[in-house]
């Protein structure tokens, strides 16, 4: 047992899981609630969250690789610090970190300031590290369905610029090689960051197009203004956090989510097939 999963219950979590699965690698997961969370019976799980410094201890416990993924909430930032001086604390060097594309210039947006922190964290205490860095998740798109196909209106406030929105599944795949690569490395590998995007680069009319030509049927983009994004939000997760994803929302606006040279690139090579699209994404849930 050498590698420890962290936030294995959300989207990316659960294919991080699965790939490791499918790799026949032993690993151990840390979460809140055992009962619920539906693992595999042959998936070790260890009771306890990132701020029950008992339950870290233990569940670091023969781990050599660290998978750290953090919700978004407002400790994060301890969260992340606590758990990253425990593992040091009990001997653990190497770490898959899921920070998020532009962490280091997109100040002021809580979540990736903190996510920017830790990839400080990070270098500076020496740790092995891969950071992860995804753009904009093409699953988010779950979350607004109903509307697109009830109402005819993308609301994603994503701008004209332009998002290289990423699968999870692309994520979690290169996650759980990375993770398999420190794990198994004879000795300490370098800090290496690696741009997690898209084959498509989506700005909201566009996407709104592809909604269009997979139903049929015209589908418009509702704009840039966040007002309306930020209300629906609140009525879904604390007022704080709506704001937060406003504030994401607007640099969506402002700065987009471009792709550097090279970046899709290295992915295609790195697994092997092609990524995959916004447009299958969008089919698959129009079809359910």
């Amino acid at each position: 047992m050498t590698i420890l999963i962290t936030g294995a219950t959300g989207r990316v979590g659960r294919n991080v899981v699965n790939q490791l699965l499918r790799r026949g690698v032993d690993f151990r997961v840390l979460t809140r609630d055992p009962a619920k969370a539906g693992f595999a019976e042959n998936v070790e799980v260890v009771k306890g969250d990132m701020l029950d410094i008992d339950a870290l201890r233990a569940a670091f416990s023969g781990i050599k690789t660290l998978f750290l993924l953090n919700a978004v909430a407002g400790d994060e930032y301890t969260q992340t610090m606590i758990t990253l001086n425990i593992a040091r604390e009990c001997g653990v060097e190497r770490v898959v970190y899921l920070s998020v594309f532009g962490a280091d210039v997109s100040v002021n947006v809580p979540h990736f300031a903190v996510k920017y922190g830790a990839e400080r964290m990070l270098k500076a205490m020496g740790f092995s590290a891969t950071i992860l860095r995804p753009t904009y998740f093409i699953d988010n798109e779950v979350m607004i369905k109903d509307v697109v196909i009830n109402h005819g209106v993308y609301p994603m406030p994503i701008g004209g610029i332009g998002l290289a929105m990423v699968d999870t599944r692309d994520i979690a795949e290169v996650a759980a090689m990375e993770l398999i690569r420190r794990d198994r490395a004879s000795g300490k590998l370098p800090v290496e960051t690696i741009n997690l995007v898209g084959p498509d680069t989506l700005t909201g009319e566009s996407a709104a197009a592809v909604w269009s030509e997979v139903l049929g049927r015209e589908i418009i983009y509702g704009g840039d203004n966040p007002d309306g994004f930020e209300a629906s939000m609140a009525e879904l997760m604390p007022k704080w956090m709506a704001y937060e994803m406003r504030l994401m929302a607007e640099r969506y606006v402002s700065h987009g989510m471009l792709p550097l040279d090279g970046d899709r690139e290295r992915l295609v090579t790195l697994l092997g097939r092609p990524l995959h699209t916004y447009r299958d994404v969008v089919t698959a849930l129009a079809a359910q």
